[in-house]
């Protein structure tokens, strides 16, 4: 290897800039940060985009350590045995390691019509294009959202608390990963906005069509504007690149979050699957995760055994307009408990936390590596024991 080590980040999400920051610890790593958009995306903002009270992006300039080369494009394919990857735009750029960060979308929906008359909101470029649809809308005309996880509730929150008719179809339950005393919360506020919820064995959508919903018990609601937000996907890149993936397409790692193929593979955020035991999409873990990779890469370069991922999860936040929140309380593990702050202590918590972020990037682009604050979970590594243990690593592939 030269004396200096080109580590390439792709994917300039909450784990990629998280990486990226990080590895500048050292001066003799330089650091590309590959990303098709040239501002970064608060994606926990973009049912705001779509309300109009928020746009959802940073410069990278305020989140991004400097010497970072950030280079606006999409990789197309990673060739581990080159060490290369390719860019849609044409050429390739070379890495002695590679951080597999490439985020996540919104799940092919696998229902007749959604994808042609529902809209997405997984995305930057999705929900732009929301935006104004849901503005040329009537007042009085039908919203559906489908899918009732925090980015169903939020969306409907959002659009009815600006005077929008909503209809929030759950599918079997409203906030499935809520404790039931948080889940009255947040229904209790969303009657109060006006949103009809509808639970049930019978409240799934079956089909989408240019201006209705059809749910599994034969009902028909009226829709002007459907929007999908049930279930999330990754994108293909790692499967496209011959690389071990999970069956929804995360890359396959070990607990160090290094690919199972190739020792100069390390993934972080929603697209990695360490042990097959893939974390809970979401900036929360991804915050986490990203330094992590960053540190399995940082290990290596010193002849140092990289430590296994440790990710503690502290709470889930859902906005509920803008004058009302859930703030509901977790175990480490992800478990919802029965403690939660709602109304507008929980707003203001859950808007505490969405201006944090971009400070959190930023203290890391500031002072890498000053801050460690993920901690072990004993149900995970209960998890593991009950597996046989952790997935190798194809060790060889590092020389």
């Amino acid at each position: 290897m030269s004396e200096n080590t080109d580590v390439v980040v792709i994917g300039g999400g909450y784990a990629g800039v998280m990486a990226a920051n990080r590895l500048t610890q050292r001066d003799d790593v330089t650091v590309t940060l590959i990303n098709p958009r040239p501002a970064f995306v608060e994606r926990i903002r973009l049912h705001q985009l779509v309300g109009g009270s928020h746009d959802a992006v940073v410069d990278y300039a305020d989140v991004l350590g400097k010497g970072i080369r950030l280079v606006v494009d999409t990789v197309t394919r990673i060739d581990a045995a080159g060490r290369s990857v390719t860019l849609a735009t044409g050429g390739t750029v070379g890495y002695d390691y590679l951080v597999y960060a490439v985020g996540s979308g919104g799940a092919d929906p696998g229902v007749p019509g959604a994808a042609e008359f529902a809209y997405p909101i997984a995305g930057l470029e999705e929900a732009q294009r929301l935006r104004p649809v849901v503005d040329a809308a009537p007042a009085t005309a039908a919203v559906t959202v489908v899918g009732a996880g925090p980015t169903g509730i939020e969306t409907a929150a959002e659009l009815a608390e600006g005077g929008r008719t909503v209809t929030l179809v759950c599918g079997e339950v409203l906030g499935p990963d809520l404790h039931p005393r948080s889940r009255r919360s947040v229904a209790r506020r969303l009657a109060g906005l006006g949103v009809t919820v509808l639970e049930g064995p019978g409240a799934r959508a079956t089909a989408v069509t240019r201006d209705a919903v059809r749910l599994g018990d034969g009902r028909e609601l009226p829709s002007r504007v459907t929007i999908w937000t049930a279930g999330f996907g990754v994108p293909d890149l790692a499967a496209r690149s011959g690389l071990s993936t999970d069956a929804l397409g995360r890359l396959l790692t070990d607990e160090t979050l290094t690919s199972v193929d190739d020792a100069r593979i390390v993934a972080a955020g929603d697209s990695a699957a360490p042990s097959d035991l893939p974390f809970r999409m979401s900036c929360q873990a991804a915050v986490q995760l990203g330094p992590q990779a960053a540190e399995t890469v940082l290990s290596r370069l010193a002849g140092k055994q990289p430590a296994p991922v440790d990710v503690r999860f502290v709470a889930q936040c859902i906005s509920l307009g803008r004058r009302a929140g859930v703030f509901q309380l977790t175990g480490r593990d992800d478990t919802a408990k029965r403690y939660y702050l709602g109304g507008r202590p929980g707003a203001k918590i859950k808007e505490l936390i969405c201006k944090g972020i971009p400070w959190q990037l930023s203290y890391e682009a500031r002072k890498p590596g000053a801050r460690t604050w993920w901690a072990k979970d004993d149900k995970r590594r209960q998890l593991l024991r009950a597996k046989g243990g952790t997935a190798p690593v194809a060790a060889e592939r590092a020389a």
